[in-house]
């Protein structure tokens, strides 16, 4: 049996709905996957689930964020103090600081839609102390949003997106990594 059938077969589990959550609050704490990957499966096998999963996504999301944000914040009173006065200095720390504190909500807004991991920004808002119920709340909103879009989407073109995975499968798990990584670059970019 390929692994795309066995997945779309595993998919019509009733516990589906919880494994999705759990694997998207990992996803936003330290798998380097994007959720979109966990979400599809269980939608393209069932579209009656996308509404479940979209929930189920954007609470594991939601945890895994603030959990992402107090590793952030625990860890600047260690490593990040180390970090800032070896590699850059207090001067460059508050211009970050001030440039999240003005920029915060488009930082998390283009976090949530881009390949940019969710995981480096929520610690980054704990580690620079952008306030957490700000974040919270704008994360909750911004990821709820892709996830509902997606989910729209896979429910809306069940039927294609059933062929395209069965199709395409090895390819697009790999685009979906593939992009996970230019996220990551794209930060160290800028």
């Amino acid at each position: 049996m390929k692994l795309q059938d066995y997945l779309l077969k595993k998919s019509s589990h009733p516990a589906i709905v919880w494994i999705v959550g759990i694997l998207t609050m990992f996803e936003s704490i330290f798998l380097f996957v994007p959720p979109e990957v966990f979400m599809t499966p269980p939608i393209v096998a069932d579209k009656k689930r996308a509404v479940p999963v979209v929930i189920a996504a954007s609470i594991g999301s939601l945890i895994g964020g603030a959990i992402s944000y107090l590793i952030g914040m625990w860890v600047f009173s260690t490593v990040g103090l180390w970090i800032i006065n070896t590699f850059t200095g207090p001067e460059q720390f508050a211009i970050a600081q001030a440039m999240f504190a003005k920029y915060g909500m488009l930082i998390i807004f283009l976090s949530a839609f881009s390949p940019v991991p969710y995981k480096l920004l929520a610690m980054c808002a704990g580690f620079l102390g952008f306030p957490a119920l700000l974040f919270l709340g704008l994360s909750g909103i911004f990821r709820t949003a892709r996830f509902a879009i997606v989910g729209f989407l896979l429910w809306r073109f069940q039927a294609q997106a059933n062929a395209i995975v069965r199709k395409y499968f090895w390819p697009l798990t790999i685009l979906a990594i593939l992009v996970a990584i230019s996220g990551i670059f794209l930060l160290f970019l800028f």
